[in-house]
């Protein structure tokens, strides 16, 4: 196949194809060279593109003894069902691609199951990096549900919404929640949840097999904050009132306990569920995120995690630990 490497108005497949034949094939650049037909130099720009462009994605299957050992502590000191815990990057402990990898690998554990499924999803920057990672397959059978509404109060959609994204990946049914992420008041709520549609994709949630959340933090950075939903004087009434955590926009307190007032009143997604009995696994990472990830255990909001190491350490640092039961 000759070509003229980045140049080659097919470079994005010929990347590909030079990403496969390295990564996954084992040829070293001049035997790529040679089958593509191309310079070595050629070979090498398309490995690089391959990457650049996200085209080859790479999982390491080899169990880090040090993350072995971090996700057993945390399954016994909190006693969560399952624990992940991925090597952090030194230079960026925040970072999401490992966390990522590690959600899509057990979110796929689940898609692939022949037996129909229920997954129930969250929303946010970590769960579309992690939906990002999911291989493309057929499983027709599942039904993939928001939690929330993917809608900002002016109607546009928002960025972070993965259900659509996730079904089309997989070729399944989705049930995205026809609602504004927040009602205007309580009433607004409760008339928004007597419609049909509403209703059926709140049952859907109540008996998902597995529910995916992402954890977010209270404060001037936090998303809620950032994305416009949690500002001025309803931002400081929630930290004043103890606000620590978020999980689908549900603000909870240091113990779990969801704060009482305005905000938590006009929230129109799924309520959370406390002590599920099927899996609601958080996926997060990041120092900051630290106390939210606490609140989350101490409430039992959620009962499996994946994290990395940095923060997997802060989790079982005795300083953080105040009212964890033991």
């Amino acid at each position: 196949m000759a070509g003229n490497g980045d140049n080659d108005p097919n470079r994005l497949d010929n990347a590909a194809r030079a990403g496969w034949l390295y990564y996954v094939a084992g040829d070293t650049q001049d035997t790529i060279a040679r089958k593509l037909g191309i310079s070595r130099q050629a070979a090498q720009r398309l490995v690089s593109l391959a990457m650049s462009e996200r085209l080859i994605k790479i999982r390491i299957d080899h169990p880090i003894a040090r993350c072995m050992d971090l996700s057993q502590h945390l399954i016994d000191r909190f006693g969560l069902s399952d624990c992940i815990v991925v090597p952090s990057d030194p230079d960026a402990t925040s970072s999401l691609a490992g966390v990522a990898l590690a959600g899509a690998a057990e979110l796929e554990r689940y898609l692939k199951s022949d037996q129909p499924r229920i997954i129930a999803m969250g929303t946010g920057r970590t769960m579309r990096a992690c939906v990002g990672q999911v291989m493309p397959m057929k499983r027709p059978q599942h039904r993939i549900v928001s939690m929330l509404g993917n809608m900002n109060s002016d109607g546009s959609a928002t960025p972070y919404n993965v259900v659509v994204r996730l079904a089309e990946h997989v070729n399944a049914r989705h049930f995205p929640m026809p609602l504004a992420l927040l009602a205007k008041s309580p009433e607004e709520k409760g008339l928004m949840h007597t419609q049909e549609p509403v209703r059926n994709t709140l049952d859907l949630v109540r008996q998902a097999d597995v529910t995916f959340v992402g954890i977010g933090g209270i404060g001037e950075d936090a998303p809620l904050a950032v994305d416009g939903f949690l500002l001025g004087d309803e931002l400081r009434s929630v930290i004043d009132g103890g606000g620590i955590g978020e999980i689908t926009a549900w603000i909870y307190d240091c113990n779990g306990r969801l704060i009482e007032g305005p905000f938590n009143d006009r929230v129109a997604g799924a309520p959370l569920e406390v002590d599920p009995a099927n899996p609601v696994i958080a996926i997060a990472v990041g120092e900051n995120k630290v106390p939210a990830i606490l609140g989350a255990i101490r409430g039992k909001l959620i009962n499996g995690l994946i994290t990395n190491e940095a923060t997997a350490e802060s989790l079982l640092d005795p300083n953080n630990q105040s009212g964890v039961p033991g």
